[in-house]
């Protein structure tokens, strides 16, 4: 089979598993990438998540994680949803946490794509990725020409804005390689603009990930410091705000995975059900999300911090 045919055998493949976009680059060291984050990683940028230092070179070399890979595909699955929480005065969750768990239900499609492929060409081998392991995914898809990697730091594709998870597939196969498409974020400076907590820099492109809600909410394991007190926009698991006031989400469209609608009665908790929360709810409305993450005593932090600071929205 030649390297075009086994291409388009792939991506036909994904798009039939539900994938939006699908894109392939060369497997090899990331040259650039690699100052790159180096430099964040000096800046202290990642803040308490020291697991980011961590595997430098598997994360600046794919075939550090699969000897021989040949290939990198980035695939995009869309996660924007039809409906959000109803009571805007109630506690905000970043709309890719509504549904089940992204990383177990694309782990699954992207585990069904190796083996087809496996069952179509022969031997290959290769693993899957799903934001859980030393891969710098935006850069990859950046690369494979799935977006561009917008000044809020977040991958943008044209088409669809950027309400999609990512994952990767490395494998030792050589097939037909994409090239980068140019950047459309000119001179907009909305999110920059918008970040409560100034999170990105003045130019855009660097994100202080000590700064950002998603990872105070999320990441950061003691308590939230007082300096950030009334900056927080109302959110308790993540935050949604850079990409609300991006233009390119002007072309988002709701999903049509049936994991990732949410529990019945997640969009329509009120306010002070988000503050009398208990333990055996908690279980029952994420009991397949990746809330789960920050945990109940998490959340409960989070809560009683918007609470105790009310937001200067």
């Amino acid at each position: 089979m030649d390297i075009a045919t086994r291409t388009a055998l792939l991506k036909d493949e994904a798009y039939r598993l539900g994938f939006e976009f699908v894109g392939i680059a060369r497997a090899e060291h990331m040259d650039e990438e690699a100052r790159r984050l180096e430099i964040w990683l000096n800046q202290g940028y990642h803040g308490k998540m020291h697991y980011m230092a961590n595997h430098f070179d598997k994360r600046t070399d794919p075939r550090k994680l699969v000897p021989g890979a040949r290939s990198v595909v980035s695939l995009v699955y869309n996660y924007f949803p039809q409906s959000e929480q109803t009571d805007s005065d109630a506690p905000k969750i970043a709309r890719y946490a509504y549904g089940k768990d992204y990383h177990f239900v694309i782990k699954e499609k992207l585990r069904a794509l190796l083996n087809y492929l496996q069952e179509q060409i022969g031997a290959i081998e290769g693993r899957c990725f799903v934001d859980s392991a030393p891969v710098l995914e935006r850069d990859w898809a950046r690369r494979a020409g799935v977006g561009w990697v917008g000044k809020n730091t977040l991958l943008l594709n044209p088409k669809r804005g950027s309400y999609f998870f990512l994952a990767e597939l490395i494998i030792d196969l050589e097939l037909a390689y994409d090239g980068p498409i140019k950047d459309y974020c000119g001179r907009c400076r909305r999110c920059i603009d918008a970040c409560p907590t100034d999170a990105i820099s003045p130019q855009g492109y660097i994100m202080d990930g000590s700064k950002c809600i998603s990872y105070l909410t999320i990441e950061l394991r003691e308590a939230i410091p007082e300096s950030f007190s009334g900056q927080m926009e109302n959110w308790m698991f993540g935050c949604d705000i850079c990409q609300e006031v991006c233009p390119w989400n002007r072309f988002s469209k709701p999903h049509s995975e049936p994991a990732f609608e949410p529990h019945p009665d997640l969009l329509e908790m009120k306010k002070e059900d988000w503050e009398e929360l208990t333990e055996e709810v908690f279980r029952e409305v994420f009991r397949r999300s990746a809330v789960k993450r920050t945990k109940f005593s998490g959340l409960k932090r989070n809560i009683s911090f918007l609470k105790n600071t009310p937001s200067t929205e």
